[in-house]
């Protein structure tokens, strides 16, 4: 190993889970002029948010499949019908990435399959259920305000943060997946193209959510 790659693999692992929560948020689209400051409480609150969510049941039919490293995915939802494309290819190198940094102690054998369903499956809960707005009101962002009256408002980004840490708690890891999407961007290339567009493991920015596509 050469002292600049040991560098970047240390710089890698020296960013803690909200650090890379908040640049997940600062590199989405909306807040390219937030206060940092306001990225970071956004933060923490989402990855609150995800880490108490009870679990989830991934009730979409599961399809493994390669390709994903020239897509850039780890896993993909489309609503329908309801399916979860899990790319084997990303997953195998994931597995291989979590070996070579020496992160086997945060990320069992087997975990990042695991914590792909997961982050799907929490995207899904909170897309259809009542725990969007939920996750707006713990963001505590208002959209309008009226004397007392008090819409919350979306942040984008942030139930991207919250289904990592939900993935990061159910599945038991020492750290969250976005640590992992971060080197896996590292390995490959795609930089903030490759992950969510996030989620699992493979980037770092999300695209905007849609109703027939959840990309990872």
């Amino acid at each position: 190993m050469t002292v600049k790659k040991a560098l970047v693999q240390a710089d890698l692992a020296a960013v803690d889970d909200i650090g890379w929560a908040v640049r997940l948020l600062a590199a989405t689209p909306t807040h390219e002029h937030r206060d940092p400051e306001l990225l970071r409480r956004w933060a923490r609150a989402a990855d609150a948010f995800g880490s108490a969510l009870a679990p989830v049941a991934c009730g979409a039919r599961i399809v493994e499949r390669d390709g994903g490293l020239e897509l850039g995915l780890l896993a993909r939802y489309t609503s329908r019908p309801p399916t979860v494309e899990l790319y084997t290819d990303t997953v195998e190198l994931a597995e291989r990435v979590v070996d070579a940094r020496g992160w086997r102690d945060w990320y069992p054998p087997g975990s990042v399959r695991a914590a792909a369903l997961a982050h799907e499956a929490v995207h899904v809960h909170l897309h259809h259920g009542p725990a969007k707005a939920a996750l707006k009101r713990a963001l505590g962002h208002s959209a309008l305000r009226l004397g007392r009256l008090r819409v919350p408002g979306h942040v984008a980004g942030a139930e991207e943060v919250a289904a990592h840490a939900y993935a990061r708690t159910v599945c038991g890891l020492g750290r969250s997946p976005l640590l992992l999407t971060a080197a896996l961007a590292a390995e490959t290339g795609h930089g903030a193209e490759t992950e969510t567009r996030t989620g699992s493991a493979a980037g770092s920015t999300p695209p905007p959510a849609r109703d027939a596509r959840r990309e990872n």
